[in-house]
């Protein structure tokens, strides 16, 4: 079952606990807080087996929604990806930053940022991928970690990085241990090039939060670069 449904059903449950404390006090019908607990537990339900997740993650995103600090570790996690992208030549395709957004694009997840994966996956299913494409999508992947631990000290998001990155390698041969390592020296890769391109970064940032197309976006960063010796 997805994270997102079981997110559901944990406040299902939150729901079920208070009720039952608070219930007798307020003297609140028991039949409102059970129905609405099933009510959830049948969404989550549906959601899973049906909608495989999506509309969970609609939901729970677009509560998450309101808090400004979360959409702009949004904005910042995913500018990660995206200048990261652009610095070691992968294309940026298009850009996501909600779950709204990445469903009328018909993408996964709660957003994010699609490149032009072709040629990895080209490689990948041959078997022969080159240690310098591995690594060139490995610190795109690690980028959005990286980003977010620059400017909050802390990474929120990722887990979907993690993943991929997780399942590439492990499809590769790679051991625990091994894929651990890598994910750490790609995660400094990744700081490394946003720290030394950072006025770009933020330039960049400014475009995605004026919600600016990814020509705009990539112009940002462009201008920058140019200004600077």
């Amino acid at each position: 079952m997805s994270k997102t449904a079981l997110n559901l059903i944990a406040i299902s449950v939150f729901i079920m606990t208070i009720s039952s404390l608070l219930g007798p006090l307020v003297h609140l019908s028991p039949t409102i807080p059970a129905t609405l607990t099933f009510t959830v537990l049948g969404i989550a339900t549906f959601d899973a087996f049906s909608l495989q997740g999506k509309g969970g993650n609609l939901l729970l995103d677009w509560i998450a929604g309101f808090s400004p600090e979360h959409r702009e570790r949004i904005i910042h996690h995913e500018a990660g990806h995206f200048i990261v992208a652009y610095l070691l030549g992968v294309p940026v395709m298009t850009y996501t930053l909600s779950a709204w957004e990445a469903l009328k694009q018909r993408q996964p997840g709660l957003g994010g940022v699609s490149f032009d994966d072709g040629e990895l996956a080209s490689q990948l299913e041959r078997g022969t991928i080159s240690a310098q494409m591995l690594d060139r999508y490995c610190t795109i992947w690690m980028a959005g970690i990286a980003a977010e631990t620059l400017v909050y000290e802390n990474s929120e998001g990722g887990a979907d990085d993690k993943s991929k990155l997780s399942m590439v390698l492990t499809n590769l041969g790679f051991s625990a241990s091994s894929g651990e390592q890598k994910q750490r020296f790609c995660i400094l890769q990744a700081k490394t090039l946003l720290q030394e391109n950072w006025l770009a970064y933020q330039a960049l940032v400014k475009a995605m939060r004026e919600r600016a197309s990814v020509a705009e976006c990539t112009h940002a960063i462009v201008e920058v670069c140019e200004e600077i010796p």
